[in-house]
């Protein structure tokens, strides 16, 4: 079978119960039960997001999901952010290291955090837009969308782990 790509405005996604999509072609043909995954949950962003059935089976690709029309990304989206919860960082509070392992205290959109990580070097990763996610040491991961609009004390505490 022939993978199915998603370029834009040729199908129609319809809320199933969260985060389950059906998907409603204009040719008349229907992927029903789907969840969308990102095939690169890191780096791509919401470009090639895969749409997956109950047996774990791809069914489709969406190429890139501003492209689809508004009311069918903002359903995508939706259950994107609901399989990838990953809080964001809003500002620097504390930064301390010991050991070599930090401990930051942050305010991120669901309240203050305070977390450890391990490695600096495998656990921070900026990207080249200017987005900064983060793993802590119990594997859960955080997001700075752009590092640049901080304001000037997280600036300063974060530039000593960049």
């Amino acid at each position: 079978m022939d993978r199915i790509y998603i370029n834009g405005d040729e199908a129609r996604f319809v809320l199933r119960e969260m985060p389950r999509l059906d998907v409603h072609f204009y040719d008349g043909n229907v992927i029903e039960d789907v969840e969308p995954r990102r095939l690169f949950p890191v780096s791509g962003g919401n470009k090639y997001v895969t749409l997956l059935d109950k047996d774990n089976k791809e069914r489709a690709v969406i190429r890139d999901v501003s492209r689809l029309m508004p009311e069918s990304r903002e359903l995508v989206e939706m259950c994107l952010s609901e399989y990838y919860m990953v809080p964001k960082i809003l500002r620097m509070v504390d930064r301390t290291e010991k050991f070599g392992i930090l401990k930051w205290t942050v305010e991120t959109e669901r309240g203050v955090a305070t977390f450890t990580i391990q490695n600096r070097h495998n656990d921070i990763k900026i990207f080249y837009d200017g987005r900064v996610l983060v793993r802590d040491s119990n594997d859960n991961r955080y997001e700075i969308p752009d590092y640049r609009k901080l304001d000037r004390k997280s600036f300063t505490i974060l530039s000593y782990d960049l």
